[in-house]
């Protein structure tokens, strides 16, 4: 057979477009085909078993028909076009969705259709109903809800709410995501297909749900009803309100529904019931108001009717298959649970581990800071170690310095005591001394006296001497001052008396003055000797012993003593102004008798400054004898007794 032959023997074609609520399909249909074959093909394609809720629906002049199957497609009134468009929906629904809907793919179908007609309008829904929908609609697409990857915004591409909903409050559409997502997250844990049942369940209860509406008039003026068809039966609606019907006619009351032109009738059951008559504006419309009649009738009276092989077949399937996908859904529902508790164990692990590398990396920089710290302890502890040893060294030096303030402070006591003893001596030296100088100033005063008084018996004596020899010789006038000193008694020439006088008491006198003189300068000499032994010592006790305070008793005992040697005699204090001594007192007495004539010294330091003559008196005396000497000194050195 040529190539030719078989071009001549293929069946022509022609092109249709099947569009479902998911996907679009194109196929190659023979002219000579039917409807049903059309349909059988879609069915097939899409595996789906229940056919008898279906139907290819096309637009011809504004008005929706549906493909019949008993007929060509291309004998139909079908719109020309290349390819021909059909859509296949859900021509008749059922009563209960959970009852009847077996498959999947049915149920699915099912679900993408009513949503488009919630969010058309075509079916009213309240605005809390249609936000519970929109989360099973939610789950169903998107599955369990996770905060980590569903962040805000991720349904912002997604049309979930009808605009009247949108319109009808002043809602942003973050606030409205917030409460599908509110709902969606209670959703976890159900399948995609449960919660397209859970939909539709929810859905079938709308009062809109099922229907189809087709304007009628009960006259052939007006048109201000309502014909509205769904599985249960007819109902009438007035024109505002397609909630709640007029008049129902339920499936199982109707006796015969038959069509004249534009007039339909409704013959109910009851012979006595009113026949209801009404009038659409086109033939067509009554063609497809009957026609959707008699499908949602079959259907009503089979679903009474004991289920079919096919059927019951299906059911078992679809309960098998429900069962199978359930234990599915559960074991998948547990291994997720074990692999989001494997995950979160696997994130405590992790965390867990991440935790001990920070404490593994925290203790080894704690190991590393306390070898460190132990380091440094251990160069603390050599240096408390030293700093002890050179604490106990202090400690020691303290208690030996202390020892040796104990002993330097019992020295200073005992020297305190000592200089105390010593001052006390002091000042009884001192007393002593001013005692002895007045009573030597009393002595001075009463030799002065008798020095006095001795002159003044010498002045007399020799004025009665001269007065005796002047008449006797008157060529005698005066004697030489210095005459020569012999050997012998002391005379006077040419007939002059001579007396002899007895120098011994004059001399123990004159050396018993010098004596004591000598004594007191030694006296005073040594006392400021040890004065300014004392001075020193305190003066060194003050170095020692700043931190005891002022010494202003001895300065006090110091200063007295230096008051009381101020008072000493005048003629004491003359004599040490001239070197401790007169150069006559020091020169000795002349070792011959008072008898010779000889000078007398004179006593310079004892004559006061306007040439007084002062005397000098003294008692010497030896057991019970007293002698009392007068000198008186000449101009002439010459002593007359």
């Amino acid at each position: 057979m040529s190539i030719r032959g078989l071009k001549k023997k293929q069946p022509k074609t022609f092109k249709v477009k099947v569009i479902t609520m998911d996907a679009e399909m194109e196929f190659s249909c023979e002219m000579k085909w039917k409807g049903k074959d059309l349909f059988d093909l879609v069915c097939r394609t899409l595996g789906l078993r229940e056919t008898w809720f279906f139907g290819l629906q096309y637009t011809i002049k504004g008005v929706r028909a549906w493909l019949k199957l008993e007929k060509k497609v291309l004998e139909q009134e079908i719109p020309k076009e290349d390819p021909i468009k059909f859509c296949f929906l859900a021509k008749f629904y059922p009563e209960k969705v959970e009852e009847e809907l077996l498959q999947e793919i049915t149920q699915h179908l099912f679900f993408l259709q009513v949503k488009k007609q919630i969010l058309d309008e075509e079916i009213y829904c309240s605005p809390e109903v249609t936000v519970l929908l929109a989360s099973y609609a939610v789950q169903a697409k998107y599955g369990d809800y996770d905060p980590n990857f569903h962040k805000p915004g991720f349904l912002a591409q997604d049309e979930l709410l009808p605009q009247r909903v949108l319109k009808q409050y002043q809602m942003t559409v973050h606030m409205w995501e917030e409460k599908i997502t509110a709902w969606y997250a209670e959703h976890r844990g159900i399948a995609r297909d449960e919660a397209e049942m859970n939909y539709l369940k929810i859905a079938q209860d709308l009062a809109m749900y099922g229907v189809n509406y087709f304007p009628i008039e009960q006259n052939k003026n007006h048109t201000d009803l309502l014909l509205g068809v769904d599985a249960k039966g007819i109902h009438v609606y007035s024109i505002n309100n397609r909630f709640s019907p007029n008049k129902s006619f339920e499936w199982s009351a109707i006796r015969n529904i038959s069509y004249s032109e534009k007039e339909l009738t409704i013959k109910p059951l009851d012979k006595k019931a009113e026949v209801f008559k009404f009038f659409s504006s086109q033939l067509k419309v009554n063609k497809l108001i009957l026609q959707l009649c008699i499908g949602n009738h079959d259907l009503f009276m089979k679903r009474r009717r004991v289920d079919s092989i096919e059927i019951q077949q299906m059911k078992a399937q679809a309960k098998e298959e429900k069962a199978r996908k359930k234990m599915e859904h559960q074991r998948l529902a547990r291994e997720k649970q074990l692999r989001e508790e494997a995950e979160r164990a696997k994130e405590e692990l992790e965390r867990r581990l991440f935790q001990l590398e920070a404490e593994a990396r925290q203790a080894s920089e704690a190991l590393l800071h306390s070898k460190e710290t132990a380091e440094l302890l251990a160069e603390k502890a050599q240096i408390a170690e030293e700093e002890a040893k050179l604490l106990a060294q202090n400690a020691a030096e303290a208690e030996q310095e202390r020892q040796r303030l104990e002993v330097t402070a019992l020295k200073t006591k005992e020297e305190k005591r000592l200089m105390e003893q010593k001052v006390r001596e002091a000042e009884l030296l001192a007393a002593k001394l001013v005692k002895e100088s007045d009573l030597r100033t009393k002595e001075t005063e009463y030799l002065k006296q008798d020095l006095s008084e001795a002159r003044e018996a010498e002045r007399r004596a020799k004025q009665r001497l001269l007065d005796v020899i002047r008449p006797s010789h008157p060529h005698i006038h005066r004697y030489p001052q210095h005459s020569p000193i012999g050997s012998g008694d002391l005379g006077i020439e040419k007939g002059c008396t001579r007396f002899d006088l007895k120098d011994i008491d004059l001399k123990r006198l004159s050396l018993e003055i010098e004596r004591e003189r000598l004594d007191y300068l030694e006296k005073s000499k040594n006392f400021e000797y040890r004065l300014k032994e004392l001075k020193s010592e305190i003066h060194a006790l003050k170095l020692e012993e700043k931190q005891k305070g002022p010494i202003s008793h001895w300065n006090e005992v110091f200063g007295s003593l230096d008051l009381t040697l101020r008072k000493a005699p005048s003629w004491i204090k003359l004599c040490e102004a001239r070197g401790g001594q007169d150069e006559n007192l020091q020169r000795p007495f002349p070792p011959y008798p008072l008898n010779t004539l000889s000078s007398w010294p004179r006593i310079n330091n004892c004559r006061s400054t306007t040439g007084e003559k002062r005397s000098v008196s003294n008692n010497v005396g030896t057991g019970t004898h007293k002698s009392i000497v007068k000198v008186q000194q000449h101009d002439s050195d010459v002593i007359y007794i």
